[in-house]
């Protein structure tokens, strides 16, 4: 299940010649940016009657109506069993009240005469996008709805595919109800994320689209940022990833279903298991093998291994911190006796669970922090999905005559050398005819 990758011996310095040696999943390499662009230009050219005809062409279902009626979403949170109700709202407290931490007051910076105050603005529309081909994942409603909503957006929707039956999965709609989703679409993969870029008769545009998705997803929100219609968060949300660091200290099967959670998600992904101990290397790769054929979702996690399923052995623990820091993984997990003495070795990743009892899966679901974390290498310049990324910064300048005598000079300098004249003059003409109080 797991193909062995030695790298002792190898110099792992330098991350860049690294990155460049270690196997990573094809659709990586080359997204299907084709396909995703004749999806984008029939939504934009046909609108609603290109959603129904790529609904029934890549879903199987036949719409009529595009939106969830409010009182069937509603009508969802009574109807789910008692537990998963119970487990939404626990994870709905606890993500509001850790992204609530990420608000702060609006702050005044003074520099002489020059005052700087900076003004926070939510954004009007935000789309959030969930999956459910490979999984009812309800726990992305709340990730994705929730920082908007703390950030104070006044409209949230919400796409996700429909089932054969042509309705959205009962959970999905109760989280969206749990959560306070102003508006809910049967729609999915880049089908949605065209409708909420540019609109259609039924699906008014949005202004921020978040939310994780396959690769034909991630490289929708990508193309549409790229025409500057949304925001989109830099990360890449796409096929879920973990390495695993390892050292003995915890049973070999605990780590390999840690190797093989985020595999459950299905292909594309990749799952990685980072040890010095090639006795722990042996040992795991034994209990995935023992684990795989007996789950019930054997199917997703052979297709994930057989493409990115890997036993990794290193010389040594900085080593194996250079080989994660090169995959730059959406989850890192610290399987080791003293994980802590490792997180100052950690640059790159989405998110890092420490220690025998910290699995991936408590943090996609009841941590607090968001599940929404960059893949396919992008944790090298990004993170998980937060309130700013539903919020805009406005800097609002004041100037004083104090201030404008102590800044002229150097504008005019710079502007100057820059050739720009009229910046030059905007300052000079006010400096000369405003009185000196």
């Amino acid at each position: 299940m797991l193909r062995r990758l030695d790298l002792r011996g190898t110099d792992t310095a330098d991350a860049r010649a690294l990155r460049r040696h270690l196997p990573r999943p094809e659709a990586h390499v080359e997204p299907p940016v084709e396909q995703v662009r004749a999806v984008l230009d029939e939504v934009r050219a046909d609108g609603d009657a290109a959603l129904r005809r790529l609904t029934e062409r890549f879903d199987g279902a036949r719409v009529d109506a595009l939106r969830v009626p409010p009182d069937e979403v509603a009508a969802a949170v009574d109807a789910i069993p008692a537990d998963l109700r119970a487990a939404l709202e626990a994870a709905h407290a606890n993500v509001w009240a850790y992204h609530a931490t990420q608000v702060g007051p609006e702050t005044t910076h003074h520099n002489g005469g020059v005052t700087v105050r900076e003004l926070v603005r939510p954004v009007d529309r935000a789309g959030c996008y969930v999956p459910t081909a490979a999984a009812p994942l309800v726990s992305s409603v709340i990730m994705t709805v929730v920082p908007a909503k703390v950030a104070g957006v006044p409209e949230v929707v919400l796409c996700t595919p429909p089932g054969p039956d042509g309705r959205v999965v009962p959970g999905v709609l109760a989280a969206a109800a749990i959560a306070g989703v102003d508006e809910v679409y049967r729609v999915g993969g880049p089908a949605a994320i065209a409708a909420m870029a540019y609109g259609t008769e039924s699906i008014r545009p949005v202004d921020v689209i978040v939310g994780p998705g396959s690769t034909r997803v991630a490289q929708a929100k990508r193309e549409v940022a790229g025409q500057g219609l949304v925001g989109v968060p830099s990360a890449f949300a796409g096929p879920s990833e973990v390495v695993v660091v390892a050292d003995g200290s915890v049973p070999a099967e605990h780590v390999a279903v840690d190797v093989i959670l985020q595999a459950e998600h299905g292909p594309e992904g990749l799952a990685w298991l980072v040890t010095w101990d090639e006795a722990v290397a042996d040992a795991v790769t034994e209990a995935v093998a023992r684990l795989v054929p007996a789950s019930p979702r054997r199917e997703h996690l052979e297709r994930t291994l057989s493409e990115a399923g890997w036993a990794v052995v290193t010389d040594g623990p900085a080593a194996a911190m250079a080989v994660s820091d090169a995959i730059a993984p959406e989850h890192l997990e610290l399987l080791v006796d003293d994980p802590e003495a490792l997180l100052p070795l950690v640059h790159h990743a989405g998110a890092v669970f420490c220690g025998a009892l910290s699995p991936a899966s408590i943090g996609d679901y009841v941590a607090g922090p968001n599940h929404v974390l960059p893949t396919s290498g992008s944790a090298r310049f990004s993170g998980a999905l937060r309130v700013d990324d539903f919020r805009k910064h406005i800097h609002v300048v004041t100037v004083d005559r104090q201030g404008l005598d102590e800044v002229a000079d150097h504008v005019i300098a710079l502007a100057t050398y820059e050739g720009l004249p009229a910046h030059a003059d905007a300052v000079r003409l006010r400096r000369a005819q405003v009185p000196t109080p």
